[in-house]
């Protein structure tokens, strides 16, 4: 190519990104973002509402544990109830439908731990309301009813035993739960019988596993006839608490519990860091959730909004530029080359479906290196077609910035959001 033409083409190059520049810059939420990438990388389903769940990691493993997939299941039961989004409402069905086929519908046959069952528990209530599948909802009875019926004690005046058939640990992991599902089943029946449980569960709970100043204990063991207390606060228990409160208008304990993990947990303002591949990776998942409702219920944002979204912030700021993965560790940028688990994930995608961050998506060029120009976006798939006018293709296994040569033939590109 001559260099008159080559000057020529990089000529129009030029104009036609330095115009997409005013001219494909959009805001957008993060949260359809987060969702589609998640989904993406981690949803599977058959179609025909029996195999559908979330894998275990971007390549396969199969399925997450019984309770991950119940509280992954709850992340796309927020995502409908924070964005109204009529079509998760589909996958919810899905998800509902496809956890009975691996499980059943007796989920104290298959589990022995009982805040594994309330989480399923909840997952169907919630989906049974918003998806208007009465079945659902009755299901989630059968299974509480069975569970209650096995775990309420009253060795140490109340509370849920944790485990079946141990009996040895009354822990706030269960009792938040549960009071939680009964008040949903309240919601669902008006049984007034689970109001009563809900009641019970939660203010034995206030009275064994909480410190008067927000502090929410981990657990009590009981070892002949000797009581241990576990003073080990998580997001995960200071976040039941929270919702459990705020569904029995207990607002002063569910203040103090959310004002303890912003000042008494975490760094800085952000969440703890529990780690990747473990159990705790999506406790902070269950926090944003029932503090999100208790926030938005009691008019909050103002006490509240602003810590929410610094940490919404700072999942979206660490996420993966290459897929818009984003990890639990919000203090760190999300690894560029890791297999990631759809369990480590779950926390950023809650925290951007309630605190949603507003992003503007622009193309731009940049001088990267001698003889080579760079194309910047925000997010979406880069296209390019040799004529302004296209057609234009998906350009595939690129990230921003992409190098482009300036002895290359005439290209434009653009970005097709998702």
């Amino acid at each position: 190519m001559g260099q008159t033409k080559l000057l020529a083409c990089l000529f129009a190059l030029l104009l036609y990104l330095a115009a997409c520049v005013s001219a494909s810059a959009q805001v957008t939420s993060a949260a359809n973002i987060i969702f589609n990438a998640y989904t993406n990388a981690f949803y599977r389903s058959s179609g025909l509402g029996k195999d559908t769940y979330f894998q275990n990691t971007q390549t396969g493993g199969g399925y997450t544990t019984f309770w991950e997939e119940t509280e992954e299941i709850e992340c796309v039961i927020d995502a409908y109830e924070w964005t109204t989004n009529s079509a998760y409402k589909a996958i919810i069905t899905n998800l509902l439908n496809g956890f009975v086929y691996k499980h059943g519908s007796n989920w104290p046959l298959v589990d022995g731990y009982n805040d594994d069952v309330l989480w399923s528990v909840m997952d169907f209530a919630r989906g049974g309301m918003d998806t208007g599948m009465t079945n659902f909802c009755d299901v989630a009875r059968s299974n509480f009813t069975s569970v209650f019926a096995r775990a309420w004690s009253t060795n140490d005046g109340g509370g849920l035993w944790w485990k079946y058939p141990d009996n040895d640990q009354k822990n706030a992991c269960v009792n938040g739960p549960g009071a939680i599902a009964a008040y949903l089943l309240y919601q669902i029946y008006g049984d007034t019988n689970f109001w009563e449980e809900s009641s019970n569960i939660y203010f034995w709970e206030r009275s064994v596993l909480y410190n008067g100043s927000g502090k929410i204990y981990d657990h009590i063991s009981i070892t002949n006839n000797v009581v241990t207390l576990n003073t080990v606060p998580t997001t995960y228990n200071q976040g039941t608490f929270i919702g459990a409160a705020n569904f029995l208008g207990q607002t002063g304990d569910a203040m103090a519990a959310a004002n303890y993990t912003r000042t008494s947990m975490g760094s800085g303002g952000i969440l703890p860091q529990y780690g990747i591949e473990n159990n705790n990776s999506g406790f902070n998942t269950i926090f944003y959730r029932w503090m999100m409702r208790f926030m938005r219920d009691r008019g909050l944002k103002l006490a509240y909004g602003s810590w929410l979204q610094q940490n919404a912030n700072a999942a979206w700021n660490y996420r993966r530029a290459s897929d818009n993965l984003s990890w639990c560790q919000w203090l760190q940028q999300t690894p560029a080359a890791t297999n990631l688990y759809s369990w480590d994930c779950i926390s950023s995608l809650e925290a951007l479906e309630a605190m949603p961050v507003m992003i503007t998506n622009t193309l731009s060029i940049t001088n990267v290196s001698s003889g080579r120009m760079g194309v910047n976006w925000s997010y979406g798939t880069l296209q390019d077609s040799t004529n302004v006018n296209g057609p234009y293709s998906d350009m595939t296994n690129v990230s921003s910035p992409y190098t482009v040569p300036m002895t290359n033939h005439q290209q434009f590109f653009r970005v097709k959001a998702p």
